[in-house]
């Protein structure tokens, strides 16, 4: 039985695959070793929004995407979802996932969109002039 769910290809009862706690592979072997997503340096905001790109491949496309890309790249197709969605979806820590994002990333599969900044507090001195403004009506 493949746990299609997830989006793992650990069978179980093999050998990777532990009933109680999951599968069994680093999180470093994940990602190579590596501990920063891409070339590039990019970070990923927890809530960076993630959209599958027109260019991703579809899910019998024969890649060189590790189970993990593909399973963030199926995550993305019904919608565009936060990292932090991601990695609870793929059942991944955060730190893998923006590793993982940063490949699907300089491959063209996925997009980022940062999210829209706070707005900036007007200024203290402004308030006052309309809380003055209130009173005096």
């Amino acid at each position: 039985m493949t746990e299609e769910a997830s989006g793992l290809p650990y069978q179980l009862g093999s050998q990777w695959y532990d009933n109680e706690a999951g599968p069994l592979v680093r999180p470093y072997a994940m990602t190579g070793g590596r501990t920063k997503p891409g070339p590039s340096d990019v970070r990923f905001d927890l809530i960076a929004l993630v959209t599958l790109d027109g260019s991703a491949p579809g899910p019998g496309d024969d890649t060189t995407l590790g189970p993990e890309h593909r399973t963030l790249i199926e995550l993305c197709r019904t919608e565009t979802q936060s990292v932090a969605e991601l990695a609870a979806g793929a059942d991944l820590p955060v730190g893998v996932v923006r590793v993982l994002l940063g490949d699907l990333l300089e491959s063209g599969c996925v997009k980022v969109s940062r999210p829209v900044p706070p707005a900036q507090l007007p200024d203290e001195m402004i308030l006052r002039e309309v809380i003055d403004g209130l009173r005096a009506l």
